[in-house]
């Protein structure tokens, strides 16, 4: 046999032939969409709406048959269909032929063991109501057939009063069925975690770093607060960051249900766990203002405040006059009325108190308070209030080997010198004194620069009025009682 030779002509016929062919082939495939495998029953598809009619919503979900769902099943709680075309949804392939792709949130209806059979084999949730309260859990009416719910199955937290649950209407798992339906055991939970996983999964593909949103606490520890972002999402927000005030404990500055509004600090590695996300580290105090940068606006030097002692110090008190904005009262500027030795003597913390701002340093972020300068200075009108030669009485303070510290009212101390006190005639008397003691003197010189005042014990008493001052007693001599009962004589007579 002989081989015909190759005709060009015939090859090159046969070649755009072939080539048609393909370009037909591939024109018919462009015209299609680009879809995957045909959709089984019972499996989870998401897809985008493409349509939405009057009863049914059309939804592309990857398959060659569109997938339709009833749009009565789509409408919310409060009675309005809350989708548009573009709007993704993710259902259960419910049913599936050469005509339709029949999609649900959940199998419904009645339509016997059949029904639920397919539902357990395919993992669909199914419509179920809670009848009433048994041992152990709860009586569900699912499909026509009555199911058992375990009390643990029936939400992803503890249930307080399964009452509250009687008479609703939710979507179930089929997790067993046994002795030709007669058996059938039902759970809410696996569905809810199923959910909440879809949930976080997707909250989590949106969430950086930086982030400012809104959460909710809902548990409170001693290092810190922990607040839920979003369902089956929590971070933690430690004690240091809960606010620009000093925290002595988490309850002082939020309590569980709070709204807070969070920053997102840093997000973990996912965990093994898929029932927990990442560990998420959050600010409360980040997401808000920092204080400094507003403060002079807000206070002034001059300015008399009332804020809180946060703690004390051996060199003075912290005091808090805004949230985040501490300032520190030396213990020198807390009273002219008092030698004060220890703040803890005039302060403690936790108090109210009234300071003036004496400075504000915003590059070191640090403020000077007084105490005595809010209070008032007691040397300000000294020379009306203790002219020369004034006499009045005063406590003694304290007894030097110089002289004697005499207190004439809180902040305002002068000194009646040793000298002064030899040179009265009443010297015994009030070298007799013991500090707390009252004694009467007189003003003989004011400097109000050095803040010091000179006294000298007051004139025109005789010792009997110094021992009647110094509430002393003299034991009367022989003599003076015989004059006194002469004296007393004569008048009678």
């Amino acid at each position: 046999m002989v081989n015909d030779p190759i005709d060009p002509q015939k090859n090159d016929a046969a070649c755009n032939a072939n080539e048609d062919e393909e370009s037909f082939a591939e024109l018919f495939e462009s015209y299609l969409p680009a879809k995957s495998n045909d959709i089984r029953t019972g499996q989870q598809v998401s897809g985008r709406i493409i349509e939405v009619g009057d009863e049914n919503v059309f939804v592309d979900i990857g398959s060659k048959i569109d997938g339709v769902v009833d749009k009565q099943e789509l409408i919310g709680d409060d009675g309005v269909f809350p989708y548009a075309v573009g709007d993704k949804l993710t259902l259960y392939a419910v049913s599936a032929d050469e005509h339709e792709i029949r999609l649900s949130k959940a199998i419904t209806g009645s339509g016997g063991l059949f029904r639920i059979y397919d539902a357990f084999k395919s993992g669909i949730p199914v419509e179920g109501r809670v009848l009433e309260t048994c041992k152990g859990g709860f009586k569900v009416d699912i499909l026509g057939k009555t199911a058992f719910c375990p009390i643990s199955q029936m939400d992803v937290s503890y249930v307080e009063n399964g009452e509250d649950y009687v008479g609703m209407t939710l979507e179930f798992l089929v997790t067993r069925i046994e002795e030709k339906g007669r058996n059938i055991v039902v759970s809410r939970r696996e569905l809810l975690n199923r959910q909440i996983a879809e949930a976080r999964e997707k909250f989590l593909s949106t969430l950086r770093e930086g982030d400012i949103i809104e959460g909710k606490v809902i548990k409170i520890m001693p290092f810190g607060a922990f607040v839920s972002l979003a369902p089956g999402v929590e971070g933690m927000v430690h004690i240091s960051e809960l606010g620009w005030s000093r925290a002595d404990s988490v309850e002082d500055i939020v309590k569980i249900n709070d709204r807070v509004e969070v920053k997102v600090l840093s997000i973990g590695e996912k965990t093994e766990d898929k029932n927990r996300g990442p560990k998420i580290s959050l600010s409360i105090k980040q997401a808000q203002k920092d204080p400094w940068d507003t403060i002079k606006e807000r206070f002034l030097p001059g300015d008399k405040v009332t804020g809180r002692v946060t703690r004390c110090a051996d060199f003075g008190a912290f005091v808090e006059i805004a949230p985040g904005l501490e300032g520190l009262v030396h213990i020198s500027e807390m009273s002219y009325r008092r030698r004060i030795v220890r703040p803890e003597d005039v302060v403690e913390p936790g108090r109210e108190v009234s300071v003036m701002i004496k400075s504000i340093d915003t590059e070191n972020r640090r403020i000077s308070l007084s105490m005595k300068d809010a209070e008032g200075d007691p040397w300000i009108n000294v020379t009306s209030t203790y002219p020369v030669g004034r006499e009045l009485n005063g406590i003694i303070e304290k007894k030097e080997t110089f002289g004697y510290f005499i207190t004439l009212e809180p902040g305002v101390t002068g000194l009646l010198p040793a000298s002064k006190i030899h040179e009265s005639p009443n010297a015994r008397e009030i070298e007799s004194l013991k500090p707390g003691d009252a004694v009467a003197v007189r003003i003989i010189a004011v400097d109000t620069t050095q803040r010091k005042i000179t006294l000298s014990p007051a004139d025109g008493m005789d010792s009997r009025e110094w021992e009647n001052f110094s509430g002393k007693t003299a034991k009367p001599s022989s003599l003076g009682t015989l004059g006194e009962k002469l004296a007393a004589a004569m008048k009678k007579k």
